[in-house]
């Protein structure tokens, strides 16, 4: 019996989602096939949609859906609403990369309003996911996440405009932030998924905690993530390379695949 195929349209043709639209192109994951795009500028995209071997539909944010079972969100957080608000009603299924953006829009996770569809968060950057939801089941104390990255990936932050932090110039680690994985994902929308991620997995936004730090000394995304349960006690680091965006780490992209790869495959490992 033939399996039925994925069509997946990806959101964004950036540091993320043009490696993914790129694998899907090529035929990288089984089951899956790259439907339709969507671009901010058409005209600065066009160099890499004539790279594309197949042809595809590309339409607005919120039409994704209709050329496809799966939305791939690649998008800076602002936009999450307008693709995943029309995908959830239509009852398709939302790959969402922005995790800190819905912590401001919690009707996209309440299946009273969301509608019928679905969302998917991979692990991205983040790391032991699998077994915080684990822990999760049981009681899980305290989570702590250690993030440092060095300093041009914090550049355009919230927090970092407000306060007029010159990170071109840091001779030395500067702590730029501790306090809930909530107020990190205000402070930094566009660099901390990682930690909404972890919350969402485990004890929630409000109880999940970081340090935040702007490091001259190191040259990957270092995220350190301690985890006391009743079940186990965690210790995990993961150093990431970052992708043509020093904001976001080159697994990332790697990551949306393995998820794509896990909605057709006969087995899939992981929780």
């Amino acid at each position: 019996m033939k399996t039925h195929e994925v069509k997946v349209a990806v959101a964004g043709l950036g540091a993320v989602g043009w490696p993914v639209a790129q694998a899907l192109d090529a035929g990288r994951i089984p089951g899956c096939r790259l439907s339709a795009v969507a671009v901010r500028d058409a005209s600065a995209a066009q160099p890499r949609l004539d790279q594309l071997k197949n042809t595809v539909s590309v339409l607005p944010l919120d039409r994704l859906h209709e050329a496809a079972d799966v939305v791939v969100e690649c998008l800076p957080p602002s936009q999450l609403l307008n693709v995943a608000a029309p995908t959830l009603a239509a009852g398709k299924t939302v790959v969402v990369l922005s995790v800190g953006a819905l912590l401001s829009h919690p009707d996209l996770m309440a299946p009273s309003t969301a509608g019928p569809g679905r969302i998917l968060v991979p692990t991205g950057a983040a790391l032991g996911l699998d077994a915080i939801a684990a822990a999760a089941e049981g009681e899980i104390q305290s989570v702590k996440l250690t993030t440092r990255k060095p300093p041009a990936g914090f550049k355009g932050a919230p927090l970092v405009e407000q306060r007029g932090i010159d990170l071109d110039n840091l001779s030395a680690p500067l702590k730029l932030f501790e306090g809930s994985a909530r107020d990190a994902a205000r402070d930094f929308p566009s660099n901390l998924n990682v930690a909404v991620a972890l919350s969402l997995a485990g004890i929630g936004p409000d109880r999940t905690t970081l340090e935040v730090w702007a490091d001259p000394g190191v040259t990957r995304n270092t995220h350190s993530v301690e985890v006391v349960s009743d079940s186990a006690i965690l210790t995990m680091q993961i150093e990431n390379l970052p992708s043509e965006n020093p904001k976001t780490s080159r697994i990332t992209a790697l990551s949306v695949l393995a998820l794509l790869r896990k909605l057709a495959a006969p087995l899939k490992v992981g929780t």
